[in-house]
């Protein structure tokens, strides 16, 4: 019995001082990962696509968007005395979306429209919150930082991986939800 102790504690050892070297390499090469570190990095990728977004609109003055509190830059570019949008109206919009270098990644066919529920389907939610800003009949544009529309991932199509979009919106017909706006 005390020899299968003794096996059992060289394996413990052995086990433990394993771990403990691994460790110690991953410190000593920088290759550890933690809250500090994740925070550091979203901290960067937000200052990188922050630079993105405000080069993109010094280079199109025409753009004068307003900003909220998400990172949504938003402008409305033609006014309609319509009908506005509360979280849960059903939509129907025109689209185009593009990358900021100008490249269209998807656009509303023209014998076709976008129908969803604001606050209540999966369409990004950077342009479910800027159509709340809108009234029926109403065209606008949204630049959307990568944290309201594809994320880290992009959409493994078109939309590369940490991508700032803009984004081309028709609010043609609203709905209302009385049932689930109240």
């Amino acid at each position: 019995m005390s020899l299968y102790y003794f096996f059992y504690l060289i394996f413990f050892s052995l086990t433990l001082f394993s771990c403990r070297e691994s460790k110690k390499e991953q410190e000593a090469t920088g290759n550890t990962w933690n809250d500090s570190a994740s925070v550091g990095f979203n901290k960067d990728r937000i200052q990188e696509e922050e630079l993105q977004i405000k080069l993109f609109l010094s280079h199109h003055s025409e753009i004068q968007a307003q900003t909220t509190g998400t990172g949504l830059r938003y402008q409305i570019i033609k006014k309609s005395n319509g009908i506005n949008v509360k979280s849960g109206d059903s939509v129907e919009v025109s689209l185009k979306i593009s990358l900021l270098n100008g490249s269209i990644c998807y656009q509303t066919d023209s014998s076709d429209i976008d129908l969803f529920l604001v606050d209540k389907s999966s369409i990004e939610s950077g342009i479910q919150e800027g159509i709340k800003y809108m009234k029926e009949g109403e065209k606008a544009i949204f630049i959307l930082p990568s944290n309201l529309a594809h994320g880290l991932l992009g959409d493994f199509e078109k939309i590369p991986p940490m991508s700032p979009i803009k984004v081309d919106v028709e609010l043609i017909k609203v709905t209302k939800n009385d049932k689930i706006n109240d």
